[in-house]
């Protein structure tokens, strides 16, 4: 009997569409949601897809999130815009975010959207990358659950702490930086927890504060930051910008992305775009080049999210893999609220 089953995307996306709207999810919601996670899963980034349906239809069947509430616009003054996720999940709340932030900055040069009582968001770089698409610069801080101890500490107060930055080029794809301020991103992790499969020992650290390849360890102890102390500053200016400035949860006062205990994680997300045009005429592109080059002209380099373009291009020709436990998982869960 083989593990992996190979999915095409419309079976893939049905399958997450139809556990969410079957587990008391909205069908505009179950909809933003199943995009999300089938566009992680084609951008080889499989932490932020398939896999986290089953926590995700537990935390529907606690309450934990509300799967048929509406994202709403709370203030609006100039470029700058505040939204209410309202215990709801992030994706439609993004979404939201995009098409009021694309509309202000394409009128004023630049703004802001805070999102509020949000959830998990996925690739934060997808959402920058819409910006770019439109012709903008994109800055995005989201702040998770705790994940990320202060620098010299043992037990984990910050969250993994995702930010992403984009800039459009005329004549070819969008540079997209996607990077957690963990080593990985903890998706990672858990995904690694499903498969029982250990993970390298720089990755994290157990509830004693001791290096752990073990995964589960890793899930109840603590995430190592990205260039030590350098990572762990950057961390808290995620949480002041992410969770601080848009009345949010910091990471040690969120419940877990990961279980259904608990209220509504109820953290927050930052997003700015920039239209360069307001600032440097027309030449924006032709600087955008220069530096491009600059980096490419040297043997052995790349541009940042390379990778997921290659894995995007990949995924025209493959169909996406799940386990076989994964799928019966997300079918068993689906089954037992019907």
């Amino acid at each position: 009997m083989t593990n992996t089953l190979h999915l095409d995307k419309k079976e893939a996306w049905d399958l997450a569409f139809n556990a969410l709207q079957n587990n008391l999810t909205s069908k505009e919601n179950a909809k933003d949601v199943a995009d999300a996670l089938i566009s992680a899963e084609i951008d080889g980034q499989p932490g932020h897809g398939l896999s986290r349906l089953p926590s995700y239809i537990e935390q529907l069947s606690s309450g934990k999130v509300d799967g048929n509430v509406n994202p709403t616009i709370v203030s609006s003054k100039g470029g700058v815009i505040r939204i209410d996720a309202k215990h709801g999940f992030a994706f439609p709340a993004l979404s939201l975010a995009i098409n009021e932030l694309t509309n202000a900055t394409k009128k004023y040069g630049i703004a802001a959207v805070s999102v509020s009582n949000s959830h998990h968001f996925g690739q934060a770089g997808r959402y920058v990358e819409c910006l770019a698409d439109s012709g903008l610069i994109g800055l995005m801080f989201g702040n998770t659950p705790k994940a990320i101890p202060p620098w010299g500490g043992t037990q984990a107060l910050f969250g993994t702490n995702p930010i992403a930055f984009s800039a459009p080029r005329s004549n070819a794809p969008a540079l997209v930086i996607d990077l957690s301020l963990s080593k990985v991103a903890r998706g990672k992790v858990m995904l690694a927890n499903q498969k029982k499969e250990r993970i390298p020992e720089d990755w994290a650290i157990d509830k004693q504060g001791n290096p752990t390849t073990n995964a589960q360890k890793a899930l109840s102890g603590a995430m190592l930051p990205i260039g030590d102390a350098k990572g762990s500053a950057l961390a808290l200016m995620v949480e002041i910008l992410a969770a601080g400035l848009t009345d949010s949860k910091f990471g040690f006062e969120a419940s877990s992305f990961l279980d259904s205990e608990g209220d509504s994680p109820d953290v927050g997300q930052l997003l700015i775009a920039i239209d360069p045009g307001f600032f440097s005429g027309d030449s924006f592109s032709d600087r955008m080049e220069t530096i491009v080059s600059a980096i490419l002209e040297q043997p052995s380099t790349r541009l940042p999210g390379t990778k997921r373009l290659e894995k995007r291009k990949k995924s025209k020709e493959k169909n996406i893999a799940i386990s076989k436990q994964l799928f019966d998982e997300i079918n068993k869960l689906t089954e037992s609220i019907l």
